[in-house]
């Protein structure tokens, strides 16, 4: 187990890694751990600035932190996205807009707006900042896992790769976890959390499947940045973390 948890830290972050470890299918087994570790370095980054830091700049410092850690990996993928899926745009033509690593005006206007809407909702999170960052980061991670298990590849970069390794009983284990962790706040949160992921992860299948045929990695990293925007969304409301 502990190659495969090396190799979800090397393929979801930056740290290196100086050991075997092992493939990204076997290794999505402990996205969400991952994930959830991210959540809680966060967290405790926010809890810790209390007192010392304005919450607004505090909760920008995190974003700065974690895009640092994941060497920008998901962001980068809504913003190439964005360049691509337009709406008169062929398969052909997506999957090359893709595979180009410029950042285009739609592609760079969704990047700023996604970073502005994850800023706001971290600085206005209404609930215990631990358990509602570890299940965000955590649920986003396990829902990367889901929509892959659910949508064949597109292309033949990294979505290809990490399905051909990709185990039912991996994937089940993943989204196990990352469900576990979304009941970690607990409270009506944790049903909107799952909900929302869920919804996310479909809609996304029938979209990615419609334009593309299928789900490349830039389209994994897209769908993982919604879902955890969506879940500091749902903690901004009051009424649902009390």
């Amino acid at each position: 187990m502990i190659p495969r948890l090396l190799g979800a830290i090397q393929f979801l972050t930056i740290i290196p890694i100086r050991t075997q470890t092992a493939n990204p299918g076997q290794s999505a087994l402990f996205f969400p751990l991952v994930g959830a570790a991210l959540g809680i370095a966060g967290a405790c980054a926010l809890i810790a600035s209390r007192g010392y830091l304005p919450w607004s700049l505090a909760s920008l410092l995190v974003l700065a932190l974690w895009s640092l850690i994941t060497g920008g990996l998901h962001e980068d993928a809504v913003a190439d996205v964005a360049d691509a899926v337009r709406a008169w745009r062929t398969p052909e033509h997506i999957h090359a807009i893709l595979k180009d690593s410029r950042i285009g005006a739609h592609g760079a206007t969704a990047l700023i707006f996604l970073l502005l809407i994850r800023w706001q909702a971290l600085a206005a999170i209404t609930a215990d900042p631990l358990p509602a960052l570890a299940a965000s980061l955590a649920l986003s991670r396990a829902a990367v896992v889901a929509l892959l298990w659910i949508a064949p590849p597109a292309g033949s970069g990294s979505a290809l790769h990490l399905s051909n390794s990709l185990s039912t009983a991996t994937a089940i284990g993943a989204i196990a976890q990352g469900i576990a962790f979304a009941f970690w706040p607990g409270g009506l949160a944790s049903s909107l959390l799952l909900g929302s992921a869920t919804a996310t992860v479909l809609l996304a299948r029938a979209w990615f499947q419609r334009r593309l045929g299928g789900v490349t990695g830039d389209c994994l990293g897209a769908t993982q940045q919604l879902v955890e925007t969506l879940a500091f969304i749902v903690f901004t409301c009051g009424p649902c973390t009390s």
